[in-house]
């Protein structure tokens, strides 16, 4: 079974990119989804979250996801422990999820996340795909679903590696900007990823 590491900047649309992956029969792991659910569940990451960034962090609904952005996207270093308090029990959990799709025989899988190079998980995956948007849409888009400001996108964006430099690092880019056909693009990686798989047996 091949493991694909998919990524893209905030508003790139690679949850869109991975639908259409998940269309076409592949397994996909939403890591940005289950981190979600993880931060409001595990025991053991809500203590160690809020031992790092105070209680207040949390209400009676959960996490407070405003309050929460607002200290991580402020500063780099806020972020950088985030990401390495909750990404080891979302690691943990992809490879359980992984186990059950080899036992089911999926030829490939799509690991999604936002901070697949960030995080060093590209280093544990066959390939990766990198979603490419310019930052103009990427905005617009984000404000417009997030009900966000411009210029809150705008830092999100800053905390976050370029288009270029993840390009640079993908084995391949899908680019989809105003415009842009991702559907062939998407068929042709999927078929890619395939003909791989079959020169693996």
């Amino acid at each position: 079974m091949i493991v694909v590491g998919l990524t893209g900047g905030i508003g790139s649309g690679k949850s869109t990119v991975a639908k259409v992956f998940e269309k076409l029969g592949a397994p996909v792991y939403l890591a940005d989804i289950e981190s979600k659910i993880l931060v409001n569940t595990n025991k053991e990451l809500i203590i160690l979250l809020s031992e790092e960034f105070g209680s207040n962090i949390y209400n009676k609904n959960g996490l407070d996801k405003q309050k929460f952005a607002s200290i991580i996207f402020s500063n780099k270093e806020n972020l950088a422990k985030a990401n390495s308090i909750i990404h080891p029990f979302v690691f943990n959990h992809f490879l359980q999820w992984k186990e059950t799709c080899k036992k089911n025989n999926a030829k490939y899988v799509i690991k999604e996340s936002a901070i697949l190079f960030e995080s060093d998980a590209n280093k544990l995956v066959d390939y990766t795909i990198t979603v490419s948007t310019n930052q103009q849409e990427r905005i617009k888009r984000v404000c417009k679903r997030d009900n966000l400001k411009p210029s809150e996108v705008q830092k999100r964006i800053e905390n976050q590696l370029s288009d270029l430099q993840r390009e640079n690092l993908a084995d391949f880019t899908i680019y989809n900007n105003e415009g842009d056909l991702i559907l062939p693009q998407i068929l042709n990686i999927h078929n890619i990823l395939l003909e791989r798989y079959e020169k693996l047996l």
